[in-house]
Formats: structure tokens, sequence, C-alpha cells
């Protein structure tokens, strides 16, 4: 009997700094041992150098160190998702399913001998402390990350809740490298967030894939509706640095919105890696419109919601390009309690288009936009009442004058009503601050589709 368990998780082998990232279905599958040819003049190559490192190595090195470091190289040399996972990384990546683990809360790769941030966690340290996707880590404190394997810095990188550690990071547009110092902390992920936008505009926000998040959603979809008499004339589903996690929770959270149809399916060497799933019945919005918001870290089960409303044109994705995760990993348990996880497959959306180091565009591409505050009185543009001997609208003049007439007659003006009119202007028109410009733009694209559909 063997063992497989699907991840799509990160273009990482896998770890969230402070456990592993959280994997999908087990399937349970025989299949008859077939034994390859061995490469024999290759493996006497091989047994030769285990000799001579055994024989005239400086120092001595324990037989079980070698073979594990030699698996870690077969697999290491693939892809950067396949590792082999020892007693203690194994156990790492089952606990991930929990939602809850300690270290900092960013999902992680490497790239150049560097450590880079794939997404920061919602409401953890990372994230509180302004982590960004693609940023490069470059020193763990005073330690240097060039020349580690990911796993050495993921160490690094863990510890007692309440320690500290300094990332030096490097940052696409920064003049020269940050310090970001972090205190480590438990990390409760809570994977689906909502809130109403505007009186009939949902808002929810998947931060991360998990087991339970395609009910979580389906719940967090009857409160929004509860709060807006029972129907929701759109929502906004932010995807946005979510770095991936449970295939099915993906397919959960497609099928929520799908009411027929291919969601996504997966294509690979061995028969049990070819896959495909298809919606049910029931759009738990009944067709009103959605926007999906993505970016460059969002990733992998990510990718298969937005490739699949997409493809369905059942939303709009806005935002920028996603990350490009687009394979499947297969974790194998071994005896002693250690596994092999590996690239078994690739994943197709519904149209068959490979996500593969390509990532789904936006159909509405909004990136690198940056918001700041106008001054409102700085320049106000001309209306056709300021222009000098315009035309009166007419019917609208005698109502107008006899109100001004009304107005003067019931008070007086002096210099202290000007001044408090005055102060209740400025007060009342202030400029809307705008935290989150994507966001305010997918609420204005919902009114728009809202009103043509009527």
């Amino acid at each position: 009997m063997s063992f497989f368990k699907r991840d799509f998780g990160l273009i990482t082998t896998g770890i969230i700094l402070g456990a592993t990232l959280v994997f999908g279905q087990m399937v349970f599958a025989e299949r008859e041992s077939v034994q390859p040819d061995l490469p024999l003049e290759d493996l006497r190559t091989f047994s030769e150098i285990f000799g001579r490192i055994k024989s005239s190595y400086v120092e001595p090195v324990e037989d079980k160190q070698l073979l594990e470091n030699a698996i870690r190289g077969m697999l290491s040399g693939l892809d950067p998702h396949s590792t082999y996972l020892n007693l203690d990384e194994f156990q790492e990546l089952r606990e991930g399913t929990s939602g809850e683990f300690g270290g900092l809360g960013i999902e992680v790769s490497m790239e150049d001998g560097f450590v880079k941030v794939v997404a920061p966690i919602d409401d953890t340290p990372a994230a509180e402390a302004g982590i960004q996707a693609g940023d490069l880590i470059i020193r763990l404190d005073e330690t240097p990350v060039k020349g580690m394997n990911l796993n050495e810095a993921v160490d690094i990188m863990r510890g007692e809740p309440g320690s500290k550690l300094t990332l030096t990071i490097i940052r696409e547009g920064a003049d020269k490298p940050l310090k970001v110092e972090l205190t480590r902390a438990i990390i409760k992920v809570e994977s689906v967030k909502k809130k109403m936008l505007e009186p009939g505009y949902g808002y929810i926000r998947v931060t991360t894939f998990q087991s339970r998040t395609g009910a979580s959603l389906r719940e967090a979809v009857s409160e929004l509706k509860k709060e807006s008499d029972g129907k929701l004339n759109g929502l906004v589903l932010d995807l946005r640095n979510n770095p991936g996690g449970v295939l099915e929770a993906a397919v959960d959270v497609s099928d929520a919105f799908l009411d027929k149809g291919l969601i996504v399916y997966t294509d690979g060497r061995i028969a049990d890696s070819d896959q495909k799933f298809h919606a049910t019945p029931d759009d738990l919005l009944k067709g009103a419109p959605v926007i999906v918001l993505v970016n460059g870290g969002s990733a992998s089960a990510s990718e298969i919601v937005a490739g699949a409303l997409q493809d369905h044109k059942r939303a709009i994705v806005l935002g920028g390009k996603t990350f490009g995760k687009g394979s499947v990993q297969t974790v194998m348990p071994l005896t002693n309690d250690t596994a092999v996880k590996m690239t078994t497959a690739r994943y197709y959306t519904p149209s068959g288009r490979s996500i593969q180091a390509e990532g789904i565009v936006p159909d509405i591409e909004i990136s690198g936009i940056r918001v700041a505050s106008v001054d409102e009185n700085e320049f106000t543009p001309l209306r056709e009442r300021d222009l000098a001997h315009h035309l009166e609208n007419g019917e609208e003049k005698e109502a107008a004058d006899s109100q001004n007439q009304e107005a003067t007659d019931e008070e007086s003006v002096t210099p202290e009503t000007i001044d408090s009119a005055v102060e209740d202007k400025e007060t009342k028109e202030q400029p809307l601050e705008v935290s989150d410009y994507v966001l305010s733009q997918a609420l204005n694209l919902l009114k728009g589709m809202t009103i043509l559909s009527k």
C-alpha cells in the first residue's frame, strides 16, 4: 500500500515559516512494484565517491548524513518543490493543516540562493511589519542566507514565541537593503474573513486554503446575505497574497460560484495523477457579479479559483499577474517517519491553460498604484454656473429665489455665521482617503455591472 498526498502549496519546498504548507487530499492507491532499469555504471561512480568521502574528507562523516544529503541533492535538482522530508519536516508538514503554528507568518521559496517572500500571511508579525511579496531575504540577524538551503534558513527563522529576529531584505524600488525586526509568535490563520463594503455589496477575503475553507466561505456568504436583506448585488473575492493550500478547498470555493462545468484538472505520468474536478449545481449568488482580486502573491490554489471563474466568465479577475505555480506535489511516506515530496503533475484551468511559470493574467490589470490624498482646495474645476451670464435653469430659478428669501428672513447673516458655515463645509467635504485603491475600483466595477444587469 502506497500513500500519496496532494499539495497545492507554493513554489517552495512547501514551507511556511514556523511550519509547512497545508496539503491536500489523502489518496490511498495500490500500485504494482515496478523495478526500473538501474544505471549500474553511474551507481558504481556514486559508490566510489561515497567511499572517497568516507576515507579522505577532512572530518569524519556519518553514513546516514551522506545518504540523506545525496537524496536531498537528487530531489532538489529536479525543481524547487521536490524535496526529502526527515522526521521533523514530515511532522511539520502534517501539522500545517491545523491552521496554527509558530513563526513569522510568511510563505517563502528559494531564488538565486536567497530566501524569497512569496506572500506574507494576514495578521502575522510579517504582515504587520510590512514584509511584501517579492522581498529577498539576504540576512537573518547577522547570518548571510547565501549558501543555505531553504530548510536551514527556515530553522533559523523559527523560534520561541516572543523572541526577535532581524531580517535584512532587498526590495524592488528601494535604494538600499532594509532591516526589519520581527517578533516571533504563534500564528493562527483565519482562513476566511468577511465584511459589507456598502449595502448590497459584500467582501470576502481568503488568506489560505485549508480543509474547512470551503465551508467557511459558504457560511460567510450566508451571513452577508442576512446583513443585506437576503440578497447580495455583488461580491468581491480577495485572493491577494494567498499562497495556496488544499486542492479540495480551491475546488469548493470555485464550486460555490459555479453550477456546472470543469473546475480544474491535473495531468502527469502516473495514472492516479490524472484527475478532473467538476462543479455541482447551485451558485450561491444566483449569478450576481463577482470580482476576484489577485496579485503576484496569489499562487497555486488561488490561481485555480481565479482561472476557473475566469474561464467560465463567472467573475472578472482584477489586479496583478499571479505567481504562476501550477504543479502538483505528491508526498510519499517512506520508512521511519520520513517522506519524499515530489512533483508528479501539472494542473490546468477548464480551458486547458497551464499556469505553471505563466500565472493568471487579470482581465483588468492594476498594479504598482500609489494612492495619495489630494487637497481639494488646490483647484476647483469650472462648471456652467460659474460662467458669466450663464443661462438660468428656468423652473428651478423661482424655487431657489423663494428658498433664499425664506432663509434671509429667518436668520441674519453675521461674520460669525459665515465662519461657522465655512467650517461646516470643510468638515463635510473632506475627500475620502482611499487606503485600498484596487478594492475601491472593484466596488465601483461591481456597481456598474449591477446597473448594466438591470
